[in-house]
């Protein structure tokens, strides 16, 4: 066993995923030369780690020498074992997903990855008997979960661009190896753009000819390394998964993160972490914490998400704890101590805005039995390169072969970008030549990159607000009194809602409704000019509308084809939105005219008005039939029952409020506005009768101009509306809706079971809803829901490219959030809900069919 403990260290690639540990294996079964055999199992435990007992028992009782057939090695029947429980049971879930509500053949499918040994032939035959008519994927997916792993691409290795000392040469790397595919033309590449010959004492250079030739190990034998949770041993592949932590967000889980962390721990192996500013020595991290150190590696790649802080670096309490313990204090520098080199690496010691390591030392209190409450369907991605995932919302015809993501062609932002946008969508970028704080708008075009750019008004970054002597950076979000404020360009925009001071009189107190301009509170509803319903007159005027702008009564019951718009040889059809936008008219219907081709590809199910579907809107159209709500026909909304929508609107079905993205307030039609206020009272919803809550134990929250409180997450998002106007004149003045911007957030929620709903309060604050769309969610559920909340609220905040590169959220400026939770694990069993209203935040219109476990 000698030479196969002198081989390279398995420890060192703890970030490999059991697949590829089976894929090298694999491959010994061909070899005939004994030689060779011994060649390929020296460099074995580079792929397969220690901690596979069984793998390696297996292995040392049939080597070379010891047993041998003349058809190959004999311990070629070991190789089942080197796929991993967790992985088998990861890869199952991801296959087996296929099966979609075809439960007999998930049931057979998941038969398979059960099992330690290789499938019989009965269980195969028995997965495409009852599979072969449903998912020719799921098929697909189960033949290949043994086949080889992706040959190494150049980008596999951009983590080392990160190691170059100069930013020029970081960002020059990263494009090199994005764009070049031979070697000699990446070398030649890096050494004219960084300026340097391939010397291995740089650690760039270092990261690179480590990633070609592997240090070479000691010669000392290494503890086991214990059983750990598996977003640590397999890094991203384990990271977010339907069964390891699937609430949590990660910015970079991907091939190339869990390469540089194997490649950080290789570096580090030898004794000195090398930084840019300072060497931090040592000891043998093999064997002094070497979880921790895994840990390090792996959050400082996959980088964890935090709704405060955009940066990824671990907490100062950890980076002293593990110094002061396996730091060389022999080799510090004069004057160098734990806490001073923290100092500098990790001053941050708030979990909210560093990564808190015993999160990932411990394992995740899920368990390793939990049903798929939340899934990832792009986690892993499953779509071909040039390709965006998106969350399937629309759904299928189909129902029982219905995939829950849809693969979309996408353009890059740039060449050396790996960043996707879909086609036709409008995205705002920087010019290239223009100064900071200049744009232009390109869409997506077929061919795959950004073309029709028109260049947008230039904003002047520099430009400060003054708000009481004090200076607001242009971007920065404030308070004053109890408004949201953001600073644009010098101009500082606020929210509109009313406020009590502290020195208010006990006379103000009583009379404040918390209504714009203080109004009252009665509910007499008029319609105004941007399609907004509004609780009366006088709110209408308050928002800035005159009197000719507004006329009496509920918007969706108006009938915006009384006066016949359209010409004669067209059809109106009423088409009602809220509109963001004020530079051109916001038309509330269309004029559709002859029949034209439907493109068929395109599925997106609509429901009529007799309850027929049919595979789109156009389709419905050429038919003559006129629409009911989008999404498959549902039976409880076959008869109207009308419900009361959070924007004050009375639907006449709930399926019809949320094909309008609007979740429900309460049953019945509207009669009755919430406090827009947190202090207002709520005297006005007294006779409101309200729905019980989705999950019992629930901390829900109530949304501005409601009654009934909600179990969802909420943002509430300041915008501006020169911007709004601005990317409505780029859409040849077509008006910018609230209904574009929540189909567009829509995108930005990686998960199945949470749903983007929202409406404009009547005090012009974009509301928007994040909720479960089970009818009884989980606490786990609830969870993820609110994480997405968090990661969207963060990407405005912060104005990533992310989200804000999206027209029309580019008009986004700031946001504040409020998020759901239980109360505890305990509780009373959830309550059955009344017939009406068995259908809230449970049912979900104008998306896939419910993608949970069944």
């Amino acid at each position: 066993d000698d030479w196969i403990r002198a081989s390279p260290n398995l420890q060192l690639l703890w970030g490999v995923s059991g697949l590829q540990w089976s894929v090298p294996i694999r491959s010994l079964a061909t070899i005939k030369s004994e030689s060779r055999l011994k060649h390929l199992l020296q460099r074995l435990p580079g792929y397969c780690p220690e901690s596979m007992n069984e793998l390696w028992l297996c292995i040392n009782s049939t080597l070379p020498g010891v047993s041998r057939k003349s058809d190959g090695w004999v311990g070629l029947g070991c190789c089942e074992l080197a796929i991993s429980t967790e992985c088998r049971r990861e890869l199952g879930s991801t296959c087996c997903s296929y099966a979609g509500r075809h439960t007999t053949c998930r049931e057979y499918c998941q038969a398979i990855f059960r099992t330690d040994s290789t499938p019989t032939v009965s269980q195969i035959n028995a997965v495409r008997e009852y599979c072969q008519s449903h998912s020719a994927q799921l098929l697909s997916c189960v033949s290949n979960f043994t086949k080889s792993y992706p040959i190494r691409s150049p980008i596999d290795s951009l983590y080392c661009c990160d190691r170059a000392e100069a930013t020029h040469c970081q960002v020059a790397c990263r494009r090199i190896l994005r764009t070049m595919s031979t070697e000699h033309e990446i070398m030649e590449g890096l050494i004219e753009e960084c300026g340097s010959q391939p010397l291995p004492q740089e650690p760039m250079w270092q990261c690179f000819l480590g990633s070609a030739h592997p240090p070479s190990p000691p010669e000392e034998d290494l503890p086991h390394p214990a059983k750990m949770d598996c977003a640590k041993l397999h890094c991203c592949s384990k990271a977010n998964t339907s069964l390891c932590r699937p609430t949590e967000l990660f910015r970079s889980c991907n091939v190339q993160s869990d390469q540089g962390a194997m490649n950080d721990i290789k570096l580090w192996s030898n004794g000195t972490i090398k930084m840019p500013f300072m060497n931090i020595p040592v000891l043998d991290i093999r064997k002094c914490l070497p979880d921790m150190w895994k840990a390090v590696a792996c959050s400082l790649q996959i980088k964890p998400c935090h709704s405060k802080s955009r940066g990824s670096v671990i907490c100062k309490s950890d980076c002293v704890d593990i110094l002061t313990q396996c730091g060389d204090r022999k080799r510090f520098h004069e004057g160098q101590t734990p806490e001073r080199i923290c100092e500098l690496l990790s001053p941050i010691d708030d979990p909210e805005r560093c990564i808190p390591l015993h999160r990932y030392l411990t394992p995740s209190s899920l368990g390793n039995n939990i049903v798929e409450e939340v899934i990832h369907p792009c986690n892993p991605n499953p779509c071909p390169s040039n390709h965006l995932c998106q969350v399937n919302r629309k759904g299928c015809l189909d129902e029982l072969n219905c995939q829950p993501y849809l693969c979309v062609p996408g353009c890059k932002l740039g060449e050396a970008s790996e960043f996707l946008v879909q086609q036709d969508a409008r995205i705002q970028v920087p010019t290239r030549a223009g100064p900071a704080g200049c744009f232009e708008v390109c869409s997506c075009g077929p061919s795959g990159r950004l073309e029709n750019c028109l260049e947008m008004p230039c904003v002047d970054t520099n430009k400060p607000c003054i708000i009481g002597g004090q200076r607001k950076s242009h971007g920065t979000s404030f308070r004053v009194d109890c408004h949201h404020c953001s600073c644009f360009a010098g101009d500082t925009i606020c929210s509109t809602r009313e406020c009590l001071s502290f020195d208010s009189s006990d006379e103000d107190r009583r009379q404040f409704t918390g209504l714009p301009c203080n109004c009252p509170d009665r509910f007499v509803p008029v319609c105004a000019s941007n399609g907004r319903t509004y609780p009366s007159a006088c709110v209408a005027r308050c928002m800035g509308f005159k009197d000719f702008e507004f006329a009496f009564g509920l918007c969706r019951l108006s009938n915006p084809c009384a006066n016949k718009p359209c010409e004669r040889n067209q059809r109106c059809i009423p088409k009602y939105r809220v509109c963001l936008s004020d530079s051109s008219d916001c038309v509330q219907h269309e004029c559709v005219g002859r029949p034209t081709p439907c493109d068929k590809s395109s599925v997106e199910p609509a429901c009529d008005t007799d309850g027929l579907v049919h595979p789109s809107v156009c389709q419905l159209q050429q038919a003559g039939k006129t629409l009911a709500y989008m999404g498959h026909c549902q039976d409880a909304c076959r008869k109207p029952q009308q419900v009361c929508g959070h924007n004050g609107e009375t639907y006449s079905t709930v399926c019809d409020a949320y094909s309008d993205r609007v979740a429900v307030d309460y049953e019945g039609p509207c009669h009755a506005v919430g406090a827009v206020s947190d202090v207002a009272p709520d005297s006005a919803c007294s006779l409101i009768r309200c729905p019980p809550l989705s999950t019992p134990g629930c901390r829900p929250v109530t949304p501005p101009g409601a009654c009934c409180p909600i179990c969802a997450s909420m943002l509430q998002i300041l915008w501006n509306k020169e911007q709004m106007n601005t990317f409505s004149k780029v859409r040849t003045n077509r008006p910018v809706t609230v209904y574009d911007v929540l189909q567009t957030l829509r995108l930005h929620v990686s998960v199945p079971q949470c749903d983007v709903f929202g409406y404009l309060s009547i005090d012009h604050v974009l509301v928007v809803l994040i909720a479960p769309v089970d009818q009884q969610p989980t606490p786990l559920q609830i969870e993820a829901c609110s994480k997405e909340a968090e990661k969207i609220d963060s990407l405005i905040n912060y104005a990533s490219p992310t989200l804000v590169s999206h027209v029309p959220l580019s008009a986004f400026l700031a946001s504040e959030i409020k998020t759901s939770s239980i109360h505890s694990s305990g509780g009373t069993p959830p309550s059955p809900l009344p017939p009406g209203l068995c259908l809230f935040l449970g049912l979900l219109i104008a998306v896939a069919p419910v993608f949970h476990q069944l």
